[in-house]
């Protein structure tokens, strides 16, 4: 089992930046995929953005390519979402996810594991 404990969310102003982590702990292994979702009030839970471990592979949203950046850290397991230019749209709860293969299919079911979520509300 890999817990996943999320940090960094909180009330940002539009324009702004926010850097969100995921700290994976447990059952890790050593050829994985990380990734965040969001989901907003009312609406389905959307791929942000995500990365394959070994090779670094990185995956985004058409949404968020160029204003956002995902990246890593090995010891301890930790993903970062590097959030710039952030727009009132950017308000959700991000999650963070992990499945135990490298893959390039970002879709929401075949992540086994997840965090708890933070909220990132922007505000005008």
């Amino acid at each position: 089992q890999v817990q996943l404990d999320e940090t960094g969310g909180g009330l940002v102003q539009a324009g702004g930046s926010l850097r969100l982590s995921c700290v994976a702990s447990g059952r890790t292994f050593s050829v994985y995929t990380m990734a965040w979702f969001r989901q907003a009030p009312g609406k389905e839970r959307e791929f942000v953005a995500g990365l394959n471990w070994s090779g670094a592979n990185t995956y985004y949203a058409d949404s968020v390519k160029g204003r956002f950046t995902i990246s890593k850290d090995n010891a301890p397991a930790t993903v970062y979402l590097q959030m710039n230019s952030l727009k009132q749209e950017d308000t959700a709860v991000y999650f963070c996810a992990h499945k135990r293969v490298e893959s390039a299919f970002m879709k929401s079911a075949s992540f086994t594991s997840w965090g708890q979520g933070t909220q990132v509300p922007v505000s005008s």
